[in-house]
């Protein structure tokens, strides 16, 4: 199986300072940028089922007519941190 190129980039000489003063120790920069173009498909990757996922549980609120008010939601959010900061023992 052949590998295959990303297509070369021109940027300014500051983005690449800018690129080259965080890589770590024995990194270069091919394995930055790389990392940088995977991380940036997964994100989106994740961002596009999220999306999915939304418009599924909409279409099927819309079918069966029951949805849950933005109000009873967020008081069930509220409920919840309360009962995760009292857990941890930083109740505010």
């Amino acid at each position: 199986m052949k590998n295959a190129t990303l297509p070369p980039l021109r940027v300014s000489t500051d983005l690449r300072a800018a690129a080259e003063s965080v890589l770590r120790e024995g990194e270069n920069l091919s394995g930055f940028v790389l990392e940088a173009v995977q991380l940036n498909i997964e994100r989106r990757e994740a961002r596009r089922a999220f999306i999915e996922r939304g418009l599924q549980a909409r279409d099927e609120a819309r079918a069966s007519g029951q949805y849950v008010s933005s109000d009873e939601m967020l008081a069930r959010l509220d409920a919840s941190l309360a009962r995760a900061r009292a857990k941890a023992g930083g109740a505010e």
